[in-house]
Order: C-alpha cells, then structure tokens, then sequence
C-alpha cells in the first residue's frame, strides 16, 4: 500500500514537472529568440544565441515609444481595475442587502452574461459605439472593461458580503453613519483579500488584452503596449527579433506585479473555500 502511494506521488509529481516545462518553454524561447538577429530565429529558433547583443531591445524600445505606451497601458489598467473594485462592491453589497425579486433577477442576469463570448458581440459593439463617437479613446476602453469585469466581480463579492454579518452594519448605522460611510468604513475593508484578488486578476486580464483594444483605440498615440508590438509585422514578413524584445518588455513588468502578489491571490482563494 505504501509503495502504491509513493508510485502515485512519484506519478503526480512527473505530470506537474511536464506541465511546468510546457508552460514555462514559450517564454524560454522568447528570451533566447529576443538577442538573437533575424536570420537565426528562422534558421535555429531553439539554440541559443551565438552573441548576446541588446540591439533588439534598444529597437524595440524605440519603436515601440515604449514608455508613452506605457503609460497608456498603465492609465487603462488602473482606472478599470479601481472603478471595477468600487462598482463592483458597491454593487454586490446592494444586492445581498436588498434581496428583492428584481434583484434577484438583476444579479442572475449579470452572472450569466458571463457566458457570452467577447467574439460574438464584438461587431455590434464596435458598430454602436463607432456610431456615437466613443472610439479610440482610453476612457471609451475603461468604460467597456468595467462592463465586461464588472459581472465576474459581483459574482465573487456577492459571496462575500452574505458572510458578513448585517449586525456590524446596523450597529454602525446606529452610531450615526451613514449608509456610504458604514460601506466604506466597516464593509470594504473587510472585502480588502477580495479587493486584491479581484484587482490582481484583472490587472492580469486588462494589462495583457489585445483584442478589445485593437478595435476601440484606433490611433496609434492611444496604443497601450500589447498593440505596440503590432509595430514589428509587416504585410509579409515579420520583424521577429525587436518582436520578441518588445513581447518581453510587454510582459515583464505583469509578471513582477504578479510575482510579488501572488500570495495574496491564494490567500483571497483560501479565503473564499472557507466562507
């Protein structure tokens, strides 16, 4: 029985190992294919590179005007992730504390239009708002990630807020609060492993996302650095060197956000299983 049990260990651990390398073997060949020149990606992508030369980057960075995409990217992902978190919340804590029957019915509707694909509403979409004039623009891009977040938020804070006790917030209201006041002084703090989790899986989402942004942000000032890159494809060819630099200098800095916040995610999760 012990020996089976070890073997099933031993079994489990190789198919984790596996699955590691598969995930993990993309990036290795963007890193090793971002210092090598053209000719050598083409001709042996999985080598390792003969000179180790910047030029790529420096290319890249240049093109890209990388910190100006920077900071679209950064306005974009900060002001649909902070308003997601407050509507959101906001929101969740309204329908658990007001358990209507059109409530109810509100709040089933948002969690099922989480099944329809961005694909299957993208042309309408990008249609009705052209025809208002709210394309290529970086609020027009917030307000549509608030729309497309916003029912994945609600759903995972409704959760929450049953577990919070009501008697916290009559007791609050009795001391002289408000309703907005006794929601941001006793029930959003208490939501913070939640706020985090949310945040970071949005962050994640909003600051890697090509396709909505490709159709709303039209002019190339806009452009946020996953569109950035888009600079390095021709009609024919591809410019893959300065691509696989400006693919890491994309990704980079989400993978240090999510490096350093990943503990909160698990304990956000954790959290969750036991409420």
């Amino acid at each position: 029985m012990a020996m089976a049990k070890t073997a099933l260990q031993r079994l489990k651990t190789a198919a984790l190992i596996v699955l590691l390398l598969l995930f993990v073997a993309p990036f290795f060949v963007v890193l090793l294919n971002a210092f090598k020149e053209n000719k050598a990606i083409t001709s042996a992508p999985f080598s390792l590179p003969t000179v180790w030369s910047l030029t790529n980057f420096e290319t890249a960075f240049t093109k890209m005007n990388y910190f100006h995409a920077f900071s679209n990217s950064l306005t974009v992902t900060a002001g649909s992730v902070l308003l997601i978190a407050l509507l959101a919340s906001m929101t969740a804590h309204y329908f658990v504390r007001n358990n209507s029957r059109m409530n109810r019915i509100l709040f089933y509707t948002m969690v099922a239009a989480m099944i329809i694909p961005f694909q299957a509403i993208m042309i309408p979409l990008v249609k009705i708002y052209g025809s208002l004039g709210m394309m290529n623009s970086k609020a027009a891009l917030i307000y549509l990630y608030i729309g497309f977040g916003s029912p994945l938020a609600v759903f995972i804070y409704h959760g929450f807020v049953k577990s919070i006790p009501a008697e916290l917030e009559e007791a609050a209201l009795i001391d002289g609060c408000s309703r907005i006041q006794t929601f941001f002084r006793i029930v959003f703090p208490v939501l913070a492993p939640t706020t985090v989790t949310i945040g970071i899986l949005n962050v994640l989402w909003i600051w890697n996302d090509f396709l909505l942004p490709s159709l709303v942000l039209i002019e190339s000032v806009e452009r946020t650095l996953p569109l950035s890159t888009f600079y390095f494809y021709g009609t024919y060819s591809a410019d893959y060197g300065p691509l696989m630099a400006a693919l890491l200098l994309t990704i980079t800095p989400v993978i240090i956000v999510y490096l350093f916040a990943q503990k909160f995610i698990i304990q956000g999760v954790m959290q969750g299983s036991i409420k």
